[in-house]
């Protein structure tokens, strides 16, 4: 019996590469928002992040999100997508 191929991304904050399922999927969607995706399965550019503070606060300070995305992410937005994430 074949065992199933489980898919790995890298996180932006601390750049390991982890399953999937455990990492948070910040989505840019085709009309521009920005939003947490939970399920992994909106349509749009995508970002991954570890569900903790630090490889967050890290991928905002570079701006490896920014980059991701491909596009401008304003202020208000991180603190946003932080207090997702915290919860």
């Amino acid at each position: 019996m074949q065992t199933k191929k489980i898919p790995m991304r890298m996180c932006s904050g601390c750049m390991q590469m982890k399953p999937k399922k455990e990492l948070v999927r910040i989505v840019r969607s085709p009309e521009g928002e920005i939003s947490l995706d939970l399920t992994g399965k909106k349509s749009g550019r995508g970002a991954y992040l570890c569900h903790d503070k630090e490889c967050f606060r890290k991928a905002v300070k570079s701006k490896k999100i920014e980059r991701s995305l491909e596009c401008e992410i304003p202020a208000a937005i991180y603190e946003r997508l932080e207090g997702e994430i915290e919860a």
